[in-house]
Formats: structure tokens, C-alpha cells, sequence
């Protein structure tokens, strides 16, 4: 049972970790504390296989248009996608995802839409900075090295997911029962260190809640494990940097009221002390994000 007590104790537990700073982070030409000031980040998926299907943009105009009024609602990133990393979905290879990403970063550059490309291809991360786009969210293992130097160059901030395997297309398990936050700390604590050994500065991490796993199938099971590492998200604080969180979108819980699940799931990571929202409801998610501020001023 989630109750006051329960949070009481989960921050005396861990008040060290809930005190610890936490940088701000430039993206493109605009610095922010995070912490005082969250950010929340649209979703547009340009594959098909993309199972939250008011996500899906079938055309580079309808992506447009899409990230504009999410943008419009208040995401001040819009992460793009051109490859579901659901267990069922298509491969999709670097040249054809690059297709299709560069005219939509390309467009939203000229409307003043900051963009970030999900991606784990240099060759994806290389043409689409290149278009415009001021963050990578980087959802692979491979060919690090490569990408770290392409974010420098640009000076792009990185979002690094959990990615137990090389990609995070590479179905795996993860350890499940028990606190998760230690084996997060170590795997984001030396992520971190490579990437700011080839000159990246703004670092961003995520535990990687909206991926698909081997062993978390079970919807509820699913659900509750999503919901301890929301709540606990501010033990990474310890690492110095912001996190941030796919919000669950748990279709077996809430049915046909699914599209309210990711407010409800907002509130948990609020809680969680969680700094970058990453949604495909932007305007509940906001409108949530608001209420809280409010009611808590």
C-alpha cells in the first residue's frame, strides 16, 4: 500500500541521496536547474510497430504537426523515434530510420521546436545532429566512443538509458525483487564517466521504464516494478545529474481510461523527485505537473 508512512520512511531512508545537488543542464542555447524547474519531453514515433498509437505520425507533415502542438501544450523537447523498441516490432536499419528523422528535425528546427532523436546508430546520431537536433537519446551500448564525439561536436546533451544489451531492441532480463536503485548507480556511474571522457558535458540518465524486458511480461508485475523506480528515482541523485523517466502508460490497469494513466504515473515520479517527464499525454502531464506546483507553493 502506497501511503504517507511508506513515503515517510522511503525519504528518511535515503535523505542523503535526497539532498544531493544535481547540475543544470544546457540544451542548445538555454541553461536550467532542473530541479527547480522540470522539463517535460513529447513523444512522436515514426514507426508504425509504435504501440501507443496516438504517438504515431504516418508522414513527415503529420510529425510536424504533432510535435508542434505537443510543443504548443508545453513539452519543450519532442524525442523522436523512427524504430519501436517494442518485441514484435520491425528492424529497422540506420539508413532508413536517418530518412525519415532528418526532415522532421529539420522542419521542427525552423519553427523553433527543440528536438531529440531516440537512437543507437552513430550513423543515425551523425545525420540527425546535423539537421538540428540538440539532444541525443541514446538507447544502445554500441559504438559509444563514436556517438560521445558526435554530442561533443554539436554540443548536444545525451540522455543515457538503461540498456542491458546492446540495444534496446536486445530482449534481456533484469534483476527483479530487491532495491534496484545500487545496480542503476554503478551501471549510470560509469556510463557517465566515458561520455564525459570524450567531452560531454550535459548528461541526463534513464532507467529505461518504457522498454521491454524478457522477464517483466506480466502486466502487473510490470507495473509495480515501474512504480518502485519511479518513487526511488531520487536515489540517483547520488551520480550529480538529472533523471529522467518514461512515463508507464499500464493498458491492463487502466483500460479503456488508458490515456490517464501517464498523469497518475507523473504524480509518482513528481514524488520521485524526477526531472525530465518523458510522455506521449503532454497536456495531462502538464496539467498535472501544474496542480502539483500550486498546490505545493
Amino acid at each position: 500500500m502506497l501511503d504517507l508512512a511508506a513515503l515517510a520512511r522511503l525519504a528518511q531512508d535515503h535523505a542523503d541521496a535526497l539532498a544531493h545537488p544535481v547540475a543544470p543542464i544546457t540544451i542548445g542555447s538555454t541553461t536550467r536547474d532542473l530541479a527547480s524547474d522540470p522539463l517535460i519531453m513529447g513523444v512522436v514515433n515514426l514507426s508504425r510497430d509504435s504501440t501507443y498509437r496516438d504517438s504515431v505520425a504516418v508522414s513527415t507533415a503529420s510529425a510536424i504537426r504533432r510535435a508542434r502542438i505537443m510543443h504548443a501544450q508545453g513539452a519543450e523537447v519532442i524525442d523522436i523515434g523512427a524504430e519501436s523498441s517494442t518485441i514484435r516490432a520491425a528492424r529497422v536499419g540506420a539508413a532508413e530510420q536517418a530518412a525519415g528523422l532528418v526532415p522532421v528535425i529539420a522542419g521542427l528546427a525552423e519553427h523553433g521546436v527543440t528536438t531529440s532523436v531516440e537512437a543507437y546508430s552513430a550513423e543515425v546520431v551523425a545525420d540527425c545532429l546535423a539537421a538540428g537536433a540538440r539532444v541525443v537519446n541514446l538507447t544502445g551500448t554500441t559504438d559509444l566512443e563514436r556517438i560521445y564525439d558526435l554530442a561533443a561536436e554539436h554540443a548536444a546533451a545525451v540522455i543515457l538509458c538503461f540498456v542491458p544489451g546492446a540495444t534496446a531492441r536486445d530482449i534481456g532480463d533484469i534483476p527483479l525483487g530487491g532495491d534496484p536503485m545500487p545496480q542503476l548507480v554503478e551501471y549510470f556511474g560509469a556510463r557517465l564517466q566515458q561520455a564525459r571522457s570524450h567531452g560531454v558535458t550535459d548528461l541526463v540518465i534513464d532507467p529505461g521504464l518504457g522498454f521491454s524486458y524478457a522477464n517483466l511480461t506480466d502486466p502487473l508485475v510490470r507495473a509495480r516494478h515501474q512504480s518502485l523506480v519511479l518513487l526511488n528515482s531520487f536515489q540517483l541523485r547520488v551520480l550529480g545529474v538529472p533523471i529522467c523517466q518514461a512515463l508507464p502508460h499500464a493498458f491492463d490497469l487502466f483500460e479503456e481510461e488508458f490515456r490517464t494513466a501517464e498523469g497518475f504515473f507523473a504524480v509518482m515520479a513528481a514524488l520521485g523527485g524526477v526531472h525530465v517527464y518523458r510522455t506521449h499525454e503532454v497536456a495531462r502531464v502538464a496539467a498535472t505537473l501544474r496542480a502539483l506546483q500550486a498546490l505545493g507553493s
